[in-house]
């Protein structure tokens, strides 16, 4: 339906890793070409290994380059500050006390003058440097130059904040903050390399972009900030509300975001929107108060709030000042069509922490209603409408590829591939799905596959509880998600003749197993997580989770459906043979086996059984408790009533058992109650 993403790559479509039974390269492959053989392999140098980032990533990577032998230095000042000292914590969390020591040992941390490197450096041989110094142009060029002259076939690669590839004269690595745990990586390069080709395999996410001032990350991220700071002076308002008010309305905390990053954060942003607005006029103009802050570093959000907070009614001026700005820079970016659009989507959710990406949000709005806005805003902005505003690249969103951010598929003419790119499901996940079915079928496909997308989407983690929140006071719109979200994931097992879900990455729960487990066969990778968390959250799993394991499994495996529900936690996918998947095996075997099941697979081996069952009794009851009473009595109530009917009627019965849990105290004081008042105010 659109190029698909692991495409931007040079690594082909999923539907090739299927049908060749393996990955198209793999991460040891990669850094032979990057790093040389297993006896003379070089070292990954960060200078500027100190600071936020080069200690991020040195961590970051040196855990995944461990077991491959690639030893990592860190080179910076004598006198910075200890930045991989306050990294430890994190990796002890992620890989406990031994893992963490093991990693660390493999860093070496040396020190320079910032005019000759070390001569002990040689005997690491250098290949590749991550280059993670100040934000200052000519320090940088100089900092390459230095490393040219002594390793002039070494590869450099920048984490720069904002400048372009052409003015730096090397290749860019932007890694999204938060920077220990975000894995996206903004790359500037003339054509994919080796080198980000292994950030993907070593389970990283690459993503392609235009060679432009500042990154999409930094155009989104930096421009919702300076719209909040705009709505501030025009609102007199203090920090902590427009904060608030900018979550209730896009997603990100823009201000406390900067707190949460360190002093230094009002000066990159101002650094990214200063040079933007060089280039492309005063859409960008930092914000007087920025420019004061710049230097000083003083924090943004004070922890005061008043015991009264006044509602805030003007909801259209609001809109004018915060997304006015967004979707005018969204039309800057589409335009210059600086990355895949589904890329723009996604680094604005992964990155920037919007709860739909603008593209998506402009997508639903659609082009008038994006139009009215940015016009509402320019009344308000007048300098912002001089430049920089292009209402006719929104056009692109009405293209078939605009109409799929989340979804793809395509197919050889025998089976088709489904994939989806986003972790969590939602509403727009759920309509692209449909899509993608209704073509598929068009296209007289009968077999298909369904799976993550092997690039954007590297676990599944079941539904956005963001979507859930109108169902805590309005239950007929609980009924219709569960509703129309079953339906389609219904539509697997009874709109072809074979359907395969493939599950890999770290973990598979919630919702996206729901989904999954609609299909005839479901493949795993064997050290996958599988599980239904919803009991700890608590809601009622909506889209057949109380019964459809039941009808699918054995009676001699219906205890650990039970465990499952009741408990909440997860299993692995090779404990979890013939009751929850049906094959699992190394990532290529698995790869393999969904292939030979779509093209020859027949009858389920797990059937559905769509007539009343009756469960044994005692069954939930059996379960050692470890979760709150509510929410395992009403998922038990739920397994009961919707095992006990036909298949076809317990869609609607179970969408009344979640909906109605949903409006109740149980719910709303649980975990997805406590964010949506975080979030909903």
């Amino acid at each position: 339906m659109r190029q698909a993403t692991t495409e931007t790559l040079g690594l082909g479509h999923p539907l090739a890793f299927f049908k060749n039974g393996r990955l198209p390269v793999t991460a040891a492959e990669l850094v032979e070409r990057v790093f040389g053989g297993a006896t003379g392999r070089g070292a990954l140098v960060i200078s500027g290994g100190n600071g936020i980032v080069g200690s991020g990533k040195a961590m970051q990577l040196g855990a995944r380059l461990l077991d491959y032998g690639v030893p990592v230095v860190t080179l910076d000042l004598p006198d910075a500050p200890p930045g991989l000292k306050g990294q430890m914590d994190g990796l002890i969390r992620s890989f406990g006390p031994a893992g963490a020591a093991a990693i660390a040992a493999n860093i070496v941390q040396m020190t320079y003058d910032g005019r000759r490197l070390p001569a002990t450096l040689t005997r690491f041989n250098p290949r590749f440097v991550l280059e993670a110094i100040p934000e200052v142009l000519a320090i940088k060029r100089a900092h390459y130059a230095l490393w040219r002259e002594v390793y002039p076939e070494i590869t450099i690669r920048s984490v720069t904040s904002g400048f372009p590839s052409r003015e730096l004269g090397v290749g860019v690595f932007h890694p999204s903050f938060p920077h220990p745990i975000n894995k996206v990586w903004e790359v500037v390069e003339d054509s994919p390399s080796d080198a980000a080709r292994l950030l993907w395999a070593l389970g990283l996410v690459p993503v392609p972009v235009g060679d432009y001032w500042s990154f999409i990350l930094d155009v989104l991220f930096c421009g919702v900030t300076l719209a909040a700071l705009r709505f501030q002076e025009a609102a007199n308002m203090p920090a902590w509300k427009v904060d608030k008010l900018v979550r209730l309305l896009v997603g990100p905390n823009p201000l406390r975001a900067h707190d949460a990053i360190g002093a230094g954060a009002s000066f990159l942003t101002w650094s990214c929107l200063y040079h933007l607005a060089g280039e492309y006029g005063d859409l960008f103009q930092p914000a007087a108060e920025l420019e004061r802050r710049k230097a000083s570093g003083e924090t943004w959000y004070s922890s005061f709030r008043p015991v009264v907070d006044r509602p805030f009614t003007d909801g259209d001026r609001l809109e004018a000042w915060i997304l006015g700005p967004l979707l005018q820079m969204t039309s800057l970016i589409l335009r210059e069509s600086r990355a895949h659009l589904a890329h723009i989507n996604a680094i604005g959710e992964m990155c920037a922490q919007f709860t739909r990406g603008v593209p998506v949000l402009a997508r639903s709005l659609g082009t008038t209603r994006v139009i009215e806005i940015v016009e509402r805003y320019h009344r308000l902005h007048p300098e912002a409408a001089t430049r920089a505003w292009h209402p006719e690249a929104f056009l692109a969103l009405e293209s078939p590829e605009g109409a799929m951010l989340y979804v793809n598929a395509g197919h050889d003419g025998t089976v088709g591939v489904v994939t989806i790119s986003r972790e969590a499901l939602n509403g727009d996940v759920i309509a692209e799905l449909n899509r993608a079915f209704d073509w598929l079928i068009a296209e007289g496909i009968e077999r298909v596959i369904l799976s993550g997308d092997f690039h954007l989407s590297t676990q599944m983690i079941g539904a956005d509880t963001g979507e859930f929140y109108p169902a805590l006071t309005d239950e007929q719109a609980g009924f219709n998600l569960s509703s129309e979200w079953t339906r389609t994931a219904r539509r697997l097992f009874d709109g072809f003749k074979v359907s395969v879900g493939f599950i890999g990455g770290k973990r598979c729960l919630g919702g996206m197993l729901e989904l999954m487990e609609h299909c005839h066969f479901v493949v795993a990778e064997r050290d996958t997580q599988l599980g239904l968390p919803e009991v700890t959250l608590p809601v009622v799993p909506g889209m057949d989770g109380t019964h459809i394991l039941f009808r699918r499994a054995k009676e001699a495996d219906w205890s650990r459906v039970a465990q499952l529900l009741m408990t909440g936690k997860a299993v692995k996918a090779a404990d979890a043979v013939g009751w929850l998947c049906d094959r699992v095996g190394t990532t290529d075997e698995a790869l393999a086996q969904t292939w030979g099941l779509a093209m020859n697979g027949s009858a389920p081996e797990r059937s559905l059984r769509r007539e009343s069952l009756k469960l044994s009794a005692g069954l939930f009851e059996a379960v050692e408790a470890s979760t709150g009473a509510a929410g395992r009595q009403a998922i038990a109530e739920s397994a009961r009533d919707c095992v006990g009917i036909d298949y076809e009627t317990a869609l609607e019965r179970q969408a009344r058992h979640s909906a109605g849990f949903m409006i109740g105290e149980a719910c709303r004081k649980g975990a997805v109650g406590s964010a949506a008042r975080r979030v909903l105010g």
